[in-house]
């Protein structure tokens, strides 16, 4: 089963293939997203990472989470489902 991965403050110049490479070392990568400003096209600090298994996402947690990378220290964690509001939808 796969696991997503949430990564925070990331080098606004951090790509997808810079994720996929890093947390490659932990296991197989199903999927990379770098979130990107609709408004600026530059990317917001953020992204997901899903791994193929639960064993390799929760090594590359545990590794990556606090680590420097590309002069940031991550945040790592397990992605949290956004639960839908439908109320502020509707304006």
């Amino acid at each position: 089963m796969s696991k997503k991965i949430y990564v925070g403050n990331m080098n606004y110049a951090t790509t997808e293939d810079s994720l996929r490479e890093l947390f490659g070392q932990f296991g197989g990568v199903s999927s990379v997203a770098v979130i990107m400003d609709r408004a600026t096209g530059r990317a917001k600090g953020f992204g997901f990472v899903e791994m193929e298994s639960d064993q390799s996402a929760q090594a590359a947690i545990q590794k990556l989470d606090g680590q420097e990378y590309e002069g940031r220290k991550l945040r790592v964690n397990e992605a949290q489902e956004k639960p839908r509001d439908q109320e502020a939808r509707r304006y």
